[in-house]
């Protein structure tokens, strides 16, 4: 029960990664707030989370606008009254040829994947300050390796990287701990839909992708998600931990 008594804001949480860490985190004992676009996906998952003493609940938000941004964490905290973890995961994934990729795509990849997250942090900060509390960023292995036909993906994601470990830098003797996650592909509702172009060549898609087989579970992120935002992760700041099957290693 690491997280007994704390608050902690989960985006994305109507699915996939987010989902699985709302769930991961009420386990441990958290209130969890599940934030979403999808808010009745959102409702949907504070609905499955184990009680407890914790009065979970869910917030709609689009990710894309600061405004909204604001918001929902303005909401979060007149509801439960502080905020002790951000948890980044909410996220969009494209892919294409460049030649082929909009203009209009790849602004909205990194407006979702990276725009997003300065605003909810920024928006969050001052209460983590409050709390010496921590965020967790979900970027990718993506944004540690280049991955043909998703040059936007990799740039949103190498950005939370940067900027993980540039707020980290800011706010560590503060108290306030930021870190990220790189995982590899992971079994989502997000992966399972993706549109595969017939001219990609998939010899340059799997020179990239996980040595230990086939993509891992949304389960294993949530276990490194309540990880790097415990107390037995106290001394960790700044990392960008690859939960990647040895994707990164070379």
């Amino acid at each position: 029960m690491r997280y007994q008594g704390k608050v902690v804001i989960v985006t994305g949480a109507a699915s996939g990664i987010g989902a699985a860490t709302a769930v991961r985190l009420a386990d441990e004992g958290a209130q969890v707030i599940c934030a979403d676009i999808n808010e009745a996906g959102a409702q949907a998952t504070s609905e499955r989370l184990a009680a407890g003493e914790s009065a979970h609940f869910a917030l709609g938000f689009n990710g894309g606008d600061a405004a909204s941004c604001r918001g929902m964490v303005a909401q979060a905290v007149e509801r439960a009254g502080r905020i002790d973890m951000l948890c980044n995961i909410a996220g969009i994934m494209a892919w294409g040829p460049v030649g082929r990729f909009s203009e209009e795509d790849f602004d909205r990849v990194l407006r979702i994947n990276l725009s997003s997250l300065y605003y909810l942090s920024k928006a969050a900060l001052p209460h983590l300050l409050e709390t010496k509390g921590n965020i967790v960023n979900m970027a990718s292995a993506a944004g540690l390796v280049g991955i043909a036909y998703n040059a936007a993906y990799c740039a949103s994601k190498a950005g939370v990287i940067a900027m993980t470990r540039s707020m980290a830098i800011e706010f560590a003797a503060a108290g306030v701990r930021i870190n990220a996650i790189c995982p590899t592909g992971v079994k989502t509702p997000m992966t399972g839909t993706l549109d595969w172009p017939d001219d990609m060549d998939p010899a340059l898609l799997m020179r990239n992708s996980s040595k230990m087989g086939e993509m891992i579970d949304a389960e294993d992120v949530a276990a490194s998600v309540a990880f790097l935002g415990s107390e037995d992760a106290r001394q960790i700041t700044g990392v960008a931990l690859p939960v990647d099957g040895a994707q990164t290693a070379g």
